[in-house]
């Protein structure tokens, strides 16, 4: 059981820490080297020094990537040292998270029910359930659609009552994903930054959705000699920067950053688009700043980023909402800010609780590497890639659909379509299975009478998507066929990198390489670590007669990913 306690703080330059970065990377460079051999391949700094600002990458060893999904993490700080230590410690708190889940022996399986019975008066109540999507359902109801899965419980420790209870805790990790997974020195250190990015992830989905004015931070208005040196980064350079109170009322500033070069943008730099969340308005600023330099790539190198908790701009024009509101100074930001992190947990806590929010954490560590680490939720969060119209109703059935065995898949939507009538996600929901039943045909039918019902325009996006990636397993397939519906699904959501590829094999198949390369490339512009994308785009050039271009396209995809055999077929012939 997690057991809090004092926690002073070591380091407070640019972050607040428990210990010196220099010491974190020493100690835990060393207990992977004799714990975790082969979790680690090595840390690497990889900014190319025009802004000044460091930002470190460490990537995954051969143990390491048998579990995570990602092979390299990113770090960022004022200092290299401190960069390095968050590079590192983002490896902990991954390849900690999913070792966690890959061990079955860390779970009880059951439906909500049998949870009920064997701990009646441990079990999170039901209400936590509703309230993590906002469905007013019956209890009763709400019940009844959680015993139609079988649950992962495991205990959880409520930071407030600071007393543990049982939670199915996958239920959380299919809401949230990694969201809230967090590594430190200290369970309070761990926790309370963990805590930190998931109202980081909730006030920015709120914002991002709503785009309301906001005050803007005056960048002279703040004496701390660390702030002041990240904005002389930035204004040095000729990069346009913009601070933005994001903190909504919680007790924990958050901070938005804006900045672009106008100088390189759009052709060598993008607007980046983040925030930050700290115990301080100074280092949620701090936050904010190096996150900014982490994705941006010094404004200089084309690096592409991946949006995650704020939408990317592409233009301009998009962001002219953020230029508006009172201009405020940074110390009239909340603050939880103390000498001892576990007094700023219980303030952040507390804060939270005063909002209705009750927030938990998991002990996550990994027990032969022994560095803390935790996985941490709030019930009734919100972040930007959840649908906003959930409930209950759309993640049970997405469960039944994608995981549960048929017959029960089958039974289970029945009893959500006579709790949701009518609901818009039940016919998707039957075409999904449908597909997992290998069959197509139902399955494409189902996604037609789901398109006109969904609520808005993203869920229509995935429904034409899926409708055509239906068609696209039929027999002999007419690939053009598929087109409008991909069309469709771009015009509505143009930042999913599979309705690119997808069209793009749609195109490709009938032999329009042109068309089918500008939509690889666009789906690289989402992801630029795409294997597939960049050998499929290699072929484009190919069949074009661009032999110099296939030749690198290729390269860079087998370089990624040498079990490419179809890449390497087409690149020996290139080389012959």
């Amino acid at each position: 059981m997690i057991q809090l306690r004092d926690c002073c703080k070591a380091y407070t330059v640019d972050q607040d820490k428990a210990s010196d970065p220099v010491d974190t990377v020493r100690r835990v460079k060393a207990l992977l080297d004799s714990k975790c051999d082969g979790v680690l391949a090595e840390t690497d700094r990889v900014d190319t020094g025009r802004l000044g600002i460091p930002v470190f990458v460490s990537k995954c060893g051969p143990r390491a990537a048998e579990v995570m999904p990602t092979r390299k993490q990113m770090g960022k700080g004022a200092s290299p040292e401190q960069a390095e230590a968050s590079a590192l410690m983002e490896l902990v708190e991954r390849y900690s998270y999913f070792s966690f889940w890959a061990e079955d022996a860390n779970f009880e399986e059951m439906t909500w029910s049998q949870a009920k019975a064997k701990w009646p008066e441990q079990l999170m109540g039901i209400g936590q359930i509703m309230r993590s999507v906002e469905d007013d359902l019956p209890p009763g109801q709400a019940e009844r659609l959680m015993d139609l899965v079988r649950w992962k419980f495991h205990p959880a420790f409520n930071l407030v009552s600071e007393r543990e209870e049982y939670v199915p805790l996958d239920w959380f990790k299919k809401l949230n994903e990694f969201n809230g997974s967090s590594a430190g020195n200290t369970f309070e250190e761990s926790i309370f930054q963990g805590g930190c990015e998931l109202v980081e992830r909730h006030v920015c989905a709120l914002i991002d959705r709503n785009r309301p004015e906001l005050p803007t931070i005056d960048l002279d208005a703040c004496d701390d000699p660390v702030f002041q040196r990240l904005v002389r980064c930035f204004r040095e350079n000729g990069i346009n920067l913009i601070l933005k109170d994001f903190s909504s009322g919680f007790p924990v500033p958050t901070i938005g950053a804006v900045a672009w070069d106008q100088k390189t943008f759009p052709a060598l730099s993008e607007i980046v688009f983040t925030a930050g969340t700290a115990a301080s308005p100074v280092k949620a600023a701090a936050r904010a700043l190096t996150e900014v330099a982490q994705l941006a790539g010094d404004f200089e190198t084309s690096r592409v980023y991946e949006a995650s908790g704020l939408s990317k701009f592409t233009s301009l024009d998009q962001i002219e909402w953020l230029k508006a509101g009172p201009v405020v100074s940074l110390d009239s930001l909340p603050s939880v800010e103390d000498s001892n992190i576990l007094n700023e947990l219980k303030a952040f806590a507390g804060g939270l609780l005063d909002k209705g929010f009750a927030a938990y954490s998991v002990d996550t560590s990994h027990p032969e590497l022994g560095v803390t680490a935790n996985y941490n939720f709030v019930p009734g969060f919100d972040f930007r890639e959840r649908t906003p119209h959930r409930s209950i109703g759309l993640f049970v059935g997405r469960i039944l659909a994608e995981e549960s065995a048929f017959d029960e898949a089958l039974e289970g939507l029945d009893v959500l379509e006579d709790v949701y009538p009518d609901a818009y996600f039940i016919p998707f929901f039957r075409g999904l299975l449908a597909l997992r039943m290998q069959d197509p045909v139902f399955a494409e039918l189902m996604f037609e009478e789901a398109e006109p019902l969904q609520p808005a325009d993203q869920e229509r996006a995935l429904t034409a998507f899926y409708r055509a990636y239906a068609l696209s397993l039929q027999e002999d397939t007419d690939w053009n066929g598929l087109i409008g519906h991909l069309d469709r699904a771009v015009s509505l959501d143009g930042e999913v990198k599979e309705f690119f590829n997808l069209r793009g094999v749609a195109h490709f198949k009938s032999g329009r390489y042109g068309d089918a390369a500008r939509d690889f490339q666009e789906s690289l512009n989402i992801d630029s670590g795409s294997p597939e994308d960049l050998a499929n785009l290699g072929l484009c050039h190919k069949f074009m007669g661009n032999r110099d271009e296939a030749v690198d396209y290729l390269g860079a995809a087998l370089k990624l990913d040498p079990s490419l055999g179809y890449a390497r077929e087409h690149y020996r012939e290139l080389m012959e």
